[in-house]
């Protein structure tokens, strides 16, 4: 037996759990060596024991996970203690890379109800920020207590800060490289000379000759925009389990309002409409901390309200970011979305704007909306630049779309 043998025998061991560790062992040799754990191991497995061996904890985290060495001689509860519920935090993000730190810390709250991570300012400030645990504190924002509160909004902070410094510069560029394009300056620029209306004057000057094309005019793009060029609606499904979309849509729409060149709203739904425009303009926490996640879904309610911002229809942008399930009237939310299509609008639905693909939609009206040229697709967050330029271009947003799902697989 090899030494690789031996170590994959321990992962096996740190999989099944301590039940499995004298049947691994069985296999004798340096592979049955490798269901002993070490000292390293052995703490490794009691993080992950606390939560996924058989057990249930209660809504403060307490009830105790099987043993993690020893067949059992050991628990690897959390408890209701402060302290060992830090600790194990602290072992959890030392032994496991960032990303599955995250899906451990989810599983904490949701398989043993541990919110008492997100209840205590001294334990919430040692999670691991991320865009899931911000989804969570979203939706429990209702019952985290004052004391935690600022706690909890630094969290957020932290991962909002992160979304921004992925996505403001490019999508800066991407509304100012469409819109930039429409006049001309006499003032030079290499990166903003205009090639092709250049060309196109000075085809008479050509030196057959010499081969030459010698221009007497030369054409730049004027950087220069008038402001509120566009109009862009964000009307964003707050179902649960649109949760991660919500927050980048949400997120977006903030970077949006700081633009002058466009006018932008945000709108949040779910039975009920709320306007977040004056929120996403000043600071995106605030924002994320107005949206309720959960609850009904009246999509066509939520676009009844968004068709009075649409006041030039050739210059109006609008996304529906949702699973398109709807709890309201279906024919007749299909209905406005098509009017809008028609009129002009450039409508499009985001089933997903996340990294985590499209969830699970209504097939049946998306194939509706996609009769009548209304795009539906999922869509990930880094290549939203690349949709909303295309968008403002004027690019035929079926093929858009196509190209921004091919690039995506």
């Amino acid at each position: 037996m090899t030494t690789i043998d031996a170590e994959q025998t321990k992962r096996w061991r740190l999989i099944l759990g301590a039940a499995a560790e004298d049947k691994l062992a069985d296999a004798g040799g340096a592979a049955g060596a490798g269901a002993r754990l070490d000292e390293e191991s052995l703490l490794m497995d009691e993080a992950l024991a606390a939560i996924y061996d058989g057990t249930t904890g209660g809504a403060d985290g307490s009830g105790a996970g099987a043993g993690a060495a020893g067949g059992g001689a050991k628990t690897a509860g959390l408890g209701a203690s402060a302290p060992k519920l830090a600790k194990w935090l602290g072992d959890v993000r030392s032994f496991f890379p960032s990303d599955i730190v995250s899906v451990i810390q989810a599983d904490a709250v949701h398989r043993k109800g541990l919110t008492k991570l997100l209840f205590e300012p001294e334990l919430l400030a040692k999670v691991k920020p991320d865009i899931g645990m911000v989804a969570t504190l979203m939706s429990l924002r209702g019952q985290i207590p004052e004391r935690t509160k600022e706690t909890a909004r630094t969290l957020v902070r932290e991962v909002v800060d992160e979304i921004v410094r992925r996505l403001a510069q490019e999508l800066t560029c991407a509304v100012t490289g469409s819109l930039n394009k429409r006049r001309h300056s006499p003032l030079p620029s290499l990166t903003g000379l205009d090639w092709d209306k250049t060309i196109r004057s000075n085809l008479k000057n050509y030196d057959v000759e010499r081969r030459l094309l010698i221009p007497e005019k030369v054409y730049f793009f004027d950087r220069a925009r008038k402001s509120k060029e566009w109009t862009v609606i964000l009307d964003i499904d707050q179902s649960g389990s649109m949760a991660n979309s919500v927050i980048y849509a949400s997120i977006a729409g903030s970077i949006f309002a700081s633009m002058p060149a466009l006018e932008t709203r945000v709108v949040a739904f779910d039975t009920e409409v709320v306007d977040l425009s004056e929120a996403c303009a000043n600071d995106p926490v605030d924002l994320l901390f107005g949206i309720q996640l959960g609850g009904g879904t009246d999509i066509n309610k939520s676009v009844a309200y968004c068709e009075s911002f649409v006041t030039e229809p050739r210059k109006t942008l609008f996304l529906l970011i949702s699973d398109l399930y709807e709890g309201g009237n279906r024919t007749e939310m299909i209905r406005r979305l098509r009017d809008l299509h028609e009129s002009g609008v450039r409508t499009m639905c985001l089933l997903a704007l996340s990294d985590d693909g499209a969830p699970a939609y209504d097939e049946e009206v998306a194939r509706r909306l996609a009769q009548y040229g209304i795009p539906c697709f999922g869509c990930s967050p880094d290549k939203l630049p690349e949709l909303i330029e295309g968008a403002l271009k004027g690019m035929d947003l079926v093929q858009l779309a196509d190209r921004v799902k091919q690039a995506k697989s």
